[in-house]
Protein backbone atom coordinates (compact mmCIF):
# COMPACT_ATOMS: atom_id res chain seq x y z
CA UNK A 1 0.00 0.00 0.00
CA UNK A 2 1.35 3.35 -0.66
CA UNK A 3 0.31 6.29 1.70
CA UNK A 4 0.66 9.83 1.00
CA UNK A 5 1.10 11.94 4.10
CA UNK A 6 0.70 15.73 4.95
CA UNK A 7 1.64 16.48 8.14
CA UNK A 8 4.33 18.48 10.22
CA UNK A 9 7.49 17.37 10.94
CA UNK A 10 9.88 17.46 13.56
CA UNK A 11 14.14 16.50 13.98
CA UNK A 12 13.48 15.98 17.66
CA UNK A 13 10.62 13.45 18.98
CA UNK A 14 8.16 11.99 17.37
CA UNK A 15 4.65 13.74 16.16
CA UNK A 16 3.02 14.37 13.11
CA UNK A 17 5.22 12.51 10.04
CA UNK A 18 7.72 12.31 12.54
CA UNK A 19 5.29 9.85 14.28
CA UNK A 20 3.20 8.71 12.03
CA UNK A 21 5.61 7.25 8.73
CA UNK A 22 8.25 4.88 10.82
CA UNK A 23 5.04 2.36 11.96
CA UNK A 24 3.53 2.43 8.32
CA UNK A 25 6.87 2.01 6.94
CA UNK A 26 7.60 -1.18 9.71
CA UNK A 27 3.65 -2.50 8.14
CA UNK A 28 5.79 -2.28 5.03
CA UNK A 29 3.98 0.18 3.51
CA UNK A 30 5.49 2.71 0.95
CA UNK A 31 4.58 6.33 2.99
CA UNK A 32 5.05 9.39 0.91
CA UNK A 33 6.01 12.00 3.70
CA UNK A 34 4.44 15.56 2.64
CA UNK A 35 5.40 18.07 5.47
CA UNK A 36 3.67 21.55 6.49
CA UNK A 37 6.12 22.50 9.13
CA UNK A 38 10.30 21.92 10.00
CA UNK A 39 10.46 22.30 13.46
CA UNK A 40 13.58 21.23 16.03
CA UNK A 41 10.44 19.86 18.69
CA UNK A 42 7.18 19.62 19.01
CA UNK A 43 5.33 22.69 20.41
CA UNK A 44 4.81 20.94 23.82
CA UNK A 45 8.32 22.36 24.93
CA UNK A 46 7.17 25.53 24.59
CA UNK A 47 9.88 27.06 22.63
CA UNK A 48 10.98 25.30 19.17
CA UNK A 49 13.16 26.72 15.72
CA UNK A 50 12.38 26.03 12.29
CA UNK A 51 10.12 27.43 9.87
CA UNK A 52 6.20 26.82 8.96
CA UNK A 53 5.97 25.55 5.42
CA UNK A 54 3.94 28.01 2.84
CA UNK A 55 1.25 26.25 1.59
CA UNK A 56 2.20 27.54 -1.69
CA UNK A 57 5.74 25.18 -1.29
CA UNK A 58 3.31 22.46 0.50
CA UNK A 59 1.12 22.49 -2.85
CA UNK A 60 4.74 22.52 -5.05
CA UNK A 61 6.01 19.68 -3.27
CA UNK A 62 2.55 18.19 -3.91
CA UNK A 63 2.53 18.53 -7.68
CA UNK A 64 6.21 17.38 -7.76
CA UNK A 65 5.25 13.89 -6.80
CA UNK A 66 1.70 13.96 -9.04
CA UNK A 67 3.93 14.79 -11.72
CA UNK A 68 6.44 11.41 -10.94
CA UNK A 69 3.13 9.73 -11.62
CA UNK A 70 2.57 8.73 -8.05
CA UNK A 71 -1.00 9.50 -7.25
CA UNK A 72 -2.39 6.58 -9.27
CA UNK A 73 -0.63 3.98 -7.00
CA UNK A 74 -1.63 6.34 -3.58
CA UNK A 75 -4.31 3.81 -1.97
CA UNK A 76 -4.47 6.30 1.61
CA UNK A 77 -3.81 9.93 2.28
CA UNK A 78 -3.27 10.61 5.48
CA UNK A 79 -3.48 14.48 6.92
CA UNK A 80 -3.70 15.69 10.30
CA UNK A 81 -2.96 19.15 11.92
CA UNK A 82 -3.68 22.02 9.71
CA UNK A 83 -2.17 24.84 11.05
CA UNK A 84 -3.54 27.20 8.77
CA UNK A 85 -6.95 27.29 6.09
CA UNK A 86 -4.22 27.48 2.87
CA UNK A 87 -2.89 24.26 4.39
CA UNK A 88 -6.46 23.24 4.58
CA UNK A 89 -6.59 24.32 0.95
CA UNK A 90 -3.79 22.11 0.07
CA UNK A 91 -4.86 19.13 1.62
CA UNK A 92 -8.21 19.12 -0.40
CA UNK A 93 -6.51 19.45 -3.19
CA UNK A 94 -4.09 16.78 -2.94
CA UNK A 95 -7.27 14.18 -2.13
CA UNK A 96 -8.93 15.06 -5.46
CA UNK A 97 -6.00 14.62 -7.01
CA UNK A 98 -5.31 11.50 -5.85
CA UNK A 99 -8.80 10.35 -6.33
CA UNK A 100 -9.13 11.71 -9.52
CA UNK A 101 -6.02 9.41 -10.45
CA UNK A 102 -7.49 6.43 -8.10
CA UNK A 103 -11.16 6.72 -7.34
CA UNK A 104 -10.76 3.66 -5.20
CA UNK A 105 -8.06 5.83 -2.91
CA UNK A 106 -9.25 6.48 1.23
CA UNK A 107 -8.78 10.24 2.78
CA UNK A 108 -8.05 9.86 6.35
CA UNK A 109 -8.11 13.02 8.36
CA UNK A 110 -7.47 13.35 12.32
CA UNK A 111 -9.08 16.55 12.75
CA UNK A 112 -6.66 17.74 15.30
CA UNK A 113 -8.20 21.13 17.62
CA UNK A 114 -7.49 19.75 21.21
CA UNK A 115 -7.94 17.81 24.24
CA UNK A 116 -9.86 17.45 27.00
CA UNK A 117 -7.02 18.92 29.03
CA UNK A 118 -6.13 21.51 27.15
CA UNK A 119 -8.74 22.46 25.90
CA UNK A 120 -9.33 24.03 21.55
CA UNK A 121 -5.42 24.70 20.97
CA UNK A 122 -5.25 25.92 17.15
CA UNK A 123 -6.98 28.93 15.42
CA UNK A 124 -10.34 29.56 16.01
CA UNK A 125 -10.69 29.33 12.34
CA UNK A 126 -9.67 25.72 11.90
CA UNK A 127 -12.99 23.74 13.79
CA UNK A 128 -15.20 25.72 11.36
CA UNK A 129 -13.15 24.29 8.20
CA UNK A 130 -12.73 20.70 9.59
CA UNK A 131 -16.49 20.84 9.77
CA UNK A 132 -18.20 22.52 6.91
CA UNK A 133 -15.35 21.80 4.38
CA UNK A 134 -12.34 19.23 5.12
CA UNK A 135 -14.31 16.69 7.03
CA UNK A 136 -17.42 15.99 4.32
CA UNK A 137 -14.55 15.14 2.14
CA UNK A 138 -13.06 12.54 4.61
CA UNK A 139 -13.81 8.74 3.96
CA UNK A 140 -12.29 8.18 7.79
CA UNK A 141 -11.80 10.70 10.78
CA UNK A 142 -10.31 10.20 14.02
CA UNK A 143 -11.27 12.54 16.54
CA UNK A 144 -10.91 12.13 20.59
CA UNK A 145 -13.44 12.35 22.38
CA UNK A 146 -13.16 16.08 22.92
CA UNK A 147 -12.78 16.75 19.39
CA UNK A 148 -15.76 14.95 18.46
CA UNK A 149 -17.53 16.98 20.86
CA UNK A 150 -16.77 19.70 19.51
CA UNK A 151 -17.28 19.41 15.92
CA UNK A 152 -20.94 18.30 16.32
CA UNK A 153 -21.96 19.93 19.28
CA UNK A 154 -23.49 16.95 20.76
CA UNK A 155 -21.22 16.47 23.82
CA UNK A 156 -21.04 18.55 27.01
CA UNK A 157 -17.06 19.31 26.61
CA UNK A 158 -16.72 20.12 30.10
CA UNK A 159 -18.50 16.41 31.03
CA UNK A 160 -15.82 14.26 30.67
CA UNK A 161 -17.77 10.99 31.02
CA UNK A 162 -20.69 11.43 29.11
CA UNK A 163 -23.04 8.35 28.53
CA UNK A 164 -21.50 5.74 25.92
CA UNK A 165 -24.77 6.31 23.91
CA UNK A 166 -24.07 9.95 23.65
CA UNK A 167 -21.23 9.41 22.21
CA UNK A 168 -22.08 6.66 19.68
CA UNK A 169 -24.35 9.30 18.75
CA UNK A 170 -22.09 12.48 18.44
CA UNK A 171 -19.93 9.69 16.29
CA UNK A 172 -22.77 9.01 14.00
CA UNK A 173 -23.80 12.95 13.60
CA UNK A 174 -20.11 13.08 12.33
CA UNK A 175 -20.73 10.54 9.61
CA UNK A 176 -24.09 12.24 8.77
CA UNK A 177 -20.96 15.12 7.49
CA UNK A 178 -19.40 12.80 5.17
CA UNK A 179 -17.07 10.14 6.34
CA UNK A 180 -18.04 6.84 6.29
CA UNK A 181 -16.30 5.47 9.28
CA UNK A 182 -15.47 7.57 12.46
CA UNK A 183 -12.64 6.51 15.11
CA UNK A 184 -13.04 8.17 18.63
CA UNK A 185 -10.00 8.07 20.46
CA UNK A 186 -9.41 8.64 24.53
CA UNK A 187 -12.65 7.20 25.31
CA UNK A 188 -14.28 7.50 28.61
CA UNK A 189 -17.87 6.98 28.98
CA UNK A 190 -19.98 6.97 32.51
CA UNK A 191 -19.57 3.05 32.33
CA UNK A 192 -15.79 3.07 31.87
CA UNK A 193 -13.46 2.49 34.95
CA UNK A 194 -11.07 5.52 36.16
CA UNK A 195 -7.76 3.38 35.23
CA UNK A 196 -9.39 2.64 31.68
CA UNK A 197 -9.60 4.08 28.65
CA UNK A 198 -11.02 3.01 25.42
CA UNK A 199 -11.04 3.19 21.62
CA UNK A 200 -14.91 3.35 19.59
CA UNK A 201 -15.06 2.62 15.97
CA UNK A 202 -18.28 3.60 14.23
CA UNK A 203 -19.54 2.45 10.82
CA UNK A 204 -23.36 2.54 9.00
CA UNK A 205 -22.78 -1.48 9.78
CA UNK A 206 -22.14 -1.19 13.41
CA UNK A 207 -20.13 -0.10 16.70
CA UNK A 208 -17.07 -1.17 18.05
CA UNK A 209 -15.01 -0.98 21.47
CA UNK A 210 -11.85 -1.58 22.78
CA UNK A 211 -10.61 -1.04 26.84
CA UNK A 212 -7.17 -0.72 27.22
CA UNK A 213 -5.62 0.23 31.00
CA UNK A 214 -4.83 3.74 31.35
CA UNK A 215 -1.01 4.54 31.85
CA UNK A 216 0.22 7.60 33.81
CA UNK A 217 1.46 9.63 31.23
CA UNK A 218 1.14 12.18 28.66
CA UNK A 219 3.38 11.52 25.16
CA UNK A 220 2.96 13.64 21.95
CA UNK A 221 1.80 11.70 18.98
CA UNK A 222 0.82 9.18 19.85
CA UNK A 223 -2.60 10.29 18.52
CA UNK A 224 -0.76 10.61 15.22
CA UNK A 225 0.70 7.10 15.51
CA UNK A 226 -3.54 5.65 16.23
CA UNK A 227 -5.14 7.36 13.44
CA UNK A 228 -1.97 6.40 10.82
CA UNK A 229 -1.97 2.26 12.47
CA UNK A 230 -5.44 2.33 12.05
CA UNK A 231 -6.24 3.87 8.68
CA UNK A 232 -3.64 1.57 7.33
CA UNK A 233 -5.07 -1.37 8.88
CA UNK A 234 -8.25 -0.50 8.03
CA UNK A 235 -7.39 -0.10 4.44
CA UNK A 236 -5.69 -3.35 4.28
CA UNK A 237 -7.65 -5.20 5.55
CA UNK A 238 -11.15 -4.04 5.38
CA UNK A 239 -12.57 -4.83 8.49
CA UNK A 240 -13.40 -2.40 11.64
CA UNK A 241 -12.56 -5.01 14.52
CA UNK A 242 -9.22 -6.44 13.25
CA UNK A 243 -8.17 -2.73 12.60
CA UNK A 244 -9.41 -1.71 15.90
CA UNK A 245 -7.67 -4.57 17.97
CA UNK A 246 -4.14 -4.57 15.82
CA UNK A 247 -4.37 -0.39 16.63
CA UNK A 248 -5.12 -0.87 20.28
CA UNK A 249 -2.54 -3.74 21.26
CA UNK A 250 0.30 -1.74 18.89
CA UNK A 251 -0.33 1.74 20.43
CA UNK A 252 -0.84 0.46 24.47
CA UNK A 253 2.60 -1.29 23.90
CA UNK A 254 4.19 1.17 22.44
CA UNK A 255 2.59 4.43 25.30
CA UNK A 256 4.08 1.14 27.91
CA UNK A 257 7.75 0.78 26.47
CA UNK A 258 7.93 5.08 26.47
CA UNK A 259 6.40 4.71 30.51
CA UNK A 260 9.17 2.19 31.31
CA UNK A 261 11.83 3.78 29.31
CA UNK A 262 10.93 7.18 31.57
CA UNK A 263 10.94 9.29 28.32
CA UNK A 264 8.67 11.68 27.47
CA UNK A 265 9.26 10.87 23.57
CA UNK A 266 7.51 7.95 22.06
CA UNK A 267 10.09 4.80 21.85
CA UNK A 268 8.95 4.28 18.44
CA UNK A 269 12.18 1.98 17.05
CA UNK A 270 12.05 0.42 19.90
CA UNK A 271 8.46 -0.55 19.73
CA UNK A 272 8.75 -1.42 16.00
CA UNK A 273 8.27 -4.93 16.62
CA UNK A 274 4.86 -4.01 18.79
CA UNK A 275 3.42 -2.30 14.85
CA UNK A 276 4.55 -5.58 12.66
CA UNK A 277 3.09 -7.82 15.42
CA UNK A 278 0.76 -6.70 17.37
CA UNK A 279 -0.43 -8.83 20.01
CA UNK A 280 -3.50 -8.45 20.71
CA UNK A 281 -3.85 -8.77 23.95
CA UNK A 282 -7.67 -6.52 24.00
CA UNK A 283 -10.96 -7.78 23.26
CA UNK A 284 -13.16 -6.12 20.91
CA UNK A 285 -16.27 -5.95 21.86
CA UNK A 286 -19.62 -4.81 19.35
CA UNK A 287 -20.83 -2.44 20.83
CA UNK A 288 -24.20 -2.64 18.60
CA UNK A 289 -25.34 -3.17 15.08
Amino acid sequence: MQVLSIQSSVSYGHVGNSAAVFPLQRLGHEVLPVHTVLFSNHTGYGAWRGPVIPGDDVHEVILGIEERGAMAGTDLVLSGYQGSPQIAEVVLDAVERVKTANPAAIYACDPVMGNARSGCFVDPAIPPLLRDQVIPRADLITPNQFELGFLTGLLDTGDERPELAAVVAAAHAARALGPVTVLVTSVEHAGSGPEEIGLLAVTGDGTWSVTTPRLPLKSNGSGDVTAALFSAHLVETGDVATALARTASSVFDLLENTLEAKSRELRLVESQETFAHPRLQFEVVRVSD
